[in-house]
């Protein structure tokens, strides 16, 4: 077994060519259902966001693929042409990255807290579509663990909360302000209400387009107005800033739709999405200033910000090392369950002449029985995890065995153990 992955980010690649591996939550369940049981993959999960698409695969010996040739092959673009844009990792390196990415290390805002939520949730996706095997499992949720250790003990302050705070301290820095502005949010998911919070927080006087096919009650921020997306371009002339932050595959904001405004005032369009929202053409108008997510960038590191990094990575070594520590003895799990309910049913069987004799009621005796089982396990359980950090695989498995043979013997239906060929694959 072994981890493998590969990415497309911020770092080497352009938003166009990010857009090309851009994957909504529809064509994500799509990959996982055609990728099931095939070319030695055990496990998949994959994440993508606006900086980021990174796909991960726990395989088997019989994987005779590399992931960027898989993944390029399935979306039908050629590999030479993106391999340029693509970092392959395995392994360690391919955790280490994983660990990194969760904590906001990796993020174009270094920090940031919405990547841990979006780790989460592709971990989250892809158990719903049993895509995730227990690998990968174990491995994402150690990174979600390690991330919530950083942000809470690591205090990485310096750091933005979202590209939306980056976007309005950049633009503070050029002298630009939204406080008393109006300013229309194009799109109320998750990236848009937080946009749209954020405008108001500022000082802004916002209004979020909502659709009209949705049902129900759309939630928007309290105090925010609302308009209908279609009449966005009727309510554009009359706004300081727009902000676009959908998962739509098309664009919100065309060049031949904005081409008969006539607005009296620049107007800044700032595009969050990807694949885009706002046609780049648009920034040809002269009335036009357009932003996107590349155009927000924090370059500056303080000190403080330098020694909070170390801490961060201080943190995410020793969580790193709890999977390791799991990664290296799973193949003895399957093993160790075993004889763990072995013990405990012997225990229980033990108690089964006392409790006869007892003057207590069915129930009770039950109870006890379950009671005693159950410290029998944990009992054993605490022996075994002890001698696993004290002994090599070779002898540890010895005692295993040895265990297996007394405990399980006389046991329905076990599996011997003698002549079993266990292999230990380490990453």
């Amino acid at each position: 077994m072994a981890v493998w992955m590969a990415g497309v980010d911020h770092t080497r690649a352009d938003l166009d060519v990010r857009s090309v591996f851009s994957f909504t939550k529809k064509r994500i369940e799509q990959l996982y259902i055609d990728l099931r049981g095939t070319h030695g993959i055990e496990g998949c999960i994959l994440m993508s966001t606006c900086n980021r698409m990174e796909i991960w695969f726990s395989v088997n010996h019989r994987a005779d693929f590399t992931p960027m040739e898989l993944l390029c092959e399935y979306i039908g673009v050629k590999t030479e042409r993106y391999a340029p844009y693509f970092v392959e990792r395995r392994g360690r390196e391919a955790v280490d990255h994983l660990f990194r990415v969760a904590a906001g290390l990796e993020s174009r805002i270094v920090g940031e807290d919405q990547i841990v939520t979006q780790v989460g949730d592709a971990l989250t996706l892809a158990r719903s579509c049993y895509a995730a095997d227990h690998t990968l499992e174990v491995l994402f949720r150690l990174a979600v663990t390690a991330a919530k250790r950083v942000k809470t003990e690591a205090h990485i302050s310096s750091a933005d909360q979202s590209v939306i705070h980056t976007a309005l301290k950049n633009l503070a820095e050029e002298g630009l302000s939204v406080e008393g502005k109006r300013c229309m949010v194009i799109g109320n998911g998750m990236m848009g209400r937080l946009s749209a919070q954020t405008l108001m927080d500022y000082g802004a006087d916002v209004t979020v387009t909502v659709r009209q096919y949705h049902r129900g009650v759309v939630d928007i921020p309290m105090h925010a107005k609302r308009i209908n997306y279609i009449d966005r371009l009727e309510f554009l002339p009359g706004c300081d800033y727009v902000v676009s932050a959908t998962s739509s595959p098309n664009y919100t904001l065309q060049l031949k739709d904005l081409e008969p405004l006539k607005p009296d005032h620049p107007i800044r369009l700032i595009d969050l999405a990807v694949p885009r929202d706002i046609d780049p053409l648009c920034k040809a108008l002269d009335w036009v200033r357009l932003y996107d997510i590349d155009s927000f960038h924090v370059d500056h590191r303080s000190e403080k910000l330098t020694e909070a990094l170390v801490q961060a990575q201080a943190i995410l070594d020793e969580e790193e090392e709890r999977f390791y520590s799991w990664y290296g003895g799973k193949d003895f799990i399957p093993q160790i369950q075993r004889i763990k309910e072995a013990a405990g049913a012997d225990a229980a069987a033990r108690m089964t002449p006392a409790l006869r004799k007892a003057r207590l009621g069915e129930e009770r005796k039950q109870q006890l029985s379950r009671e005693a089982e159950g410290a029998a396990e944990r009992m054993l359980n605490h022996l075994l995890h002890g001698m696993r950090g004290r002994m090599d695989d070779d002898t540890f498995r010895k005692c295993l065995n040895a265990m297996d043979e007394v405990l399980c013997a006389d046991s329905p239906g076990t599996v011997r153990t003698e002549d079993m060929q266990g292999t230990i694959y380490s990453i």
